[in-house]
């Protein structure tokens, strides 16, 4: 008889341990198959959002992201399909606007929209960003993006680095701090000094201007009016120079440029104009202009021929 009851009473727990034990499995398992399918490596699927991948070999992808997981994205581009690449072959992400296409081809940004020839607009490098300027194999040039709205610059010319006078080479060098901002929509303004020490008999003298510039327009197509005060030996022209210089991009690698300058001479004004065309890439540019004022049209009908090459570096 009490072998019965045990029996029973086995039995009965072992009916309910075995009951508890497929409901646990029922809610476990497919939690278990559920966490070994899901691609735990996808972190962003398809967007609108256009892209431009710079790769480590200079190749350049647009299209828009299909899937990106912790190793690679696939782009859907326009002329080769879907296109997989590894993130390790990707130097730079950039999301593209409309405002960087034109007839629906892409144009890389202006490499230098922060100056004409050599006069400024008030717009600002970025943080890191960076440029080389060689101007007639003469004048040596460099700007650095301090912050978002200050850069610092300098430089020298190199002619007189080869003097043979009894002081050795004596050449003339300045220094170019710039800082801008934005006012409103398309508008810009900035402040900035050109500070040059020039040898001057047995000593050197300080020259410059300091000057006040306002841009309208954006990186591409702009107009900048600037004044500026004079200054040698510590004292301040009475009169301003005043600049007016734009440019204006006509394809994706060809700039009109042009600066003017007004400037006090005497008790009269003398204007001294320039125009030329830009060719640019995306790092590289050299600018072929010319410079004219009503006393070298006489002599030079298209002007005296101006020359620069600039290298932009950093971001």
């Amino acid at each position: 008889m009490k072998t019965k009851i045990y029996t029973s009473e086995f039995r009965n727990r072992l009916l309910t341990n075995l009951m508890f034990l497929c409901i646990v499995l029922l809610f476990c398992i497919p939690s278990i198959n559920f966490a070994q399918d899901k691609p735990d490596t996808v972190i962003v699927k398809a967007d609108s959002v256009i892209y431009l991948l710079k790769l480590t070999d200079g190749t350049e992808v647009i299209g828009t992201l299909i899937e990106q997981t912790a190793t690679e994205m696939r782009i859907a581009t326009e002329n080769f399909g879907e296109v997989t690449i590894l993130k390790t072959k990707i130097k730079k992400t950039k999301i593209l606007n409309e405002s960087d296409f034109v007839k629906g081809e892409y144009w890389f940004e202006n490499p230098n929209s922060t100056r004409y020839f050599f006069a400024p607009s008030a717009h600002t490098l970025e943080p890191g960003e960076g440029y080389y300027q060689n101007t007639y194999l003469i004048l040596q040039s460099f700007n650095v993006g301090i912050t978002r709205n200050i850069s610092f610059g300098g430089g020298f010319e190199i002619t007189s680095l080869f003097g043979l006078g009894d002081d050795g080479p004596n050449p003339i060098f300045y220094l170019t701090p710039k800082a801008g901002f934005k006012v409103a929509e398309n508008v810009r303004a900035g402040v900035g000094v050109l500070y040059a020490t020039v040898p001057d008999d047995d000593s050197r003298m300080g020259l410059g201007i300091m000057y006040g510039i306002t841009t309208y327009g954006n990186i591409d197509n702009n107009i900048t009016l600037g004044l500026g005060w004079g200054y040698s030996e510590a004292e301040f022209h009475n009169r301003p120079v005043i600049t007016l210089s734009g440019m204006s991009r006509i394809s994706k690698r060809v700039m009109f440029v042009s600066e003017n300058w007004i400037i006090p001479d005497g008790e009269k004004y003398m204007a001294i104009f320039s125009y030329g065309i830009r060719f640019f890439g995306e790092r590289i540019s050299v600018d072929l202009g010319f410079i004219n004022n009503k006393d070298i049209i006489e002599e030079i009908v298209i002007g005296i021929p101006y020359v620069d090459f600039v290298v932009k570096f950093g971001k």
